[in-house]
């Protein structure tokens, strides 16, 4: 991995979630609802998988909704954090595994399932790859991201109080994937058939730090390597939550927190899978569809 791709400090992260276990059932509702919605989906898959593996499996939600599902038989649940892995070994099969440098083997699995974890990697390129190479031919990989538009409040205020306070800037929200780049990526990493669906969920607090103290219980708040790393003063953040409150709260005076979600679902390359047909081969005219007499353009070919 290049320096260049090193955004997001992997070993504060881990730290961070190993901290947030004990508590995360208070916190747990994003993560809770996202695992809803991703089961529905595989839900309306039309086929079952006997082996899949569950990265980032946190509190193991989604886990046991796809399992509930009956659309997948042997799971194996992995997690940055140890103690989160150790909690799910009750459960089942159960490994310690960083998503940057994953321990499977080529071709080991009929699907590769994510719930909100894959964002925190720093070379999604490379563990895109790494993924496709686990699956089998016509394997699945479904996975939720958070998106670009994520925070986008917190983003603007923390900035402005930032720069009005202090007179500079860091960056104190984590970057996050663009749903046109998800797509490319996908592609990137020789995945077929790639979708790229995004939604947004809105959710209100009563102050900026009922937000923020719901991210750090999530094991959520910033792990960027470049962000300040002395303690920010009170001011700072005083500001932060009055410039929020005045550009963003509703009637009610509550703010809202935006959380853009990504799903991704792709498959690994088969022969079987069907293929778009080569310029010049289809069997049936537009005209005709539209009942429209065909008109030449004038052109000739190769003009």
């Amino acid at each position: 991995m290049t320096d260049a791709m090193t955004v997001f400090d992997r070993r504060l992260l881990r730290a961070r979630r190993e901290r947030a276990r004990p508590g995360y059932d208070a916190f747990a509702f994003l993560e809770a609802e996202i695992a809803d919605r991703t089961a529905d989906r595989l839900l309306d898959m039309r086929r079952s998988f006997d082996l899949a593996v569950e990265l980032g499996a946190r509190s193991g939600a989604f886990g046991r909704m796809a399992r509930a599902s009956g659309r997948v038989g042997t799971l194996i649940s992995t997690d940055l954090a140890p103690g989160w892995a150790l909690d799910r070994s009750s459960e089942g099969l159960a490994v310690a595994a960083d998503e940057e440098a994953l321990p499977f083997a080529e071709g080991a699995f009929d699907a590769v399932l994510s719930n909100l974890a894959l964002h925190w990697v720093n070379d999604l390129p490379g563990t895109l790859s790494q993924i496709r190479r686990m699956l089998k031919p016509d394997g699945l990989f479904m996975a939720s991201i958070l998106g670009g538009e994520t925070l986008v409040e917190l983003r603007d205020a923390l900035s402005a109080a930032e720069i009005e306070v202090t007179g500079g800037l860091s960056p104190r929200v984590s970057p996050f994937a663009d749903v046109r780049d998800a797509g490319g990526l996908l592609q990137r990493a020789g995945f077929a058939l790639p979708v790229v669906d995004t939604e947004m969920l809105t959710v209100t607090y009563e102050t900026a730090f009922h937000l923020m103290r719901d991210l750090k219980g999530m094991g959520e708040s910033n792990v960027v390597l470049e962000r300040a790393k002395a303690p920010s003063g009170r001011a700072l953040f005083t500001r932060m939550a009055e410039i929020y409150a005045d550009r963003f709260a509703g009637p009610d005076g509550r703010i809202p927190a935006r959380f853009q979600i990504l799903t991704l679902t792709a498959w690994a390359p088969a022969p079987s899978q069907q293929k778009p047909l080569r310029p010049g081969a289809a069997r049936a005219r537009l005209s005709d569809a539209l009942g429209s007499a065909e008109r030449g353009t004038g052109e000739t070919p190769g003009s």
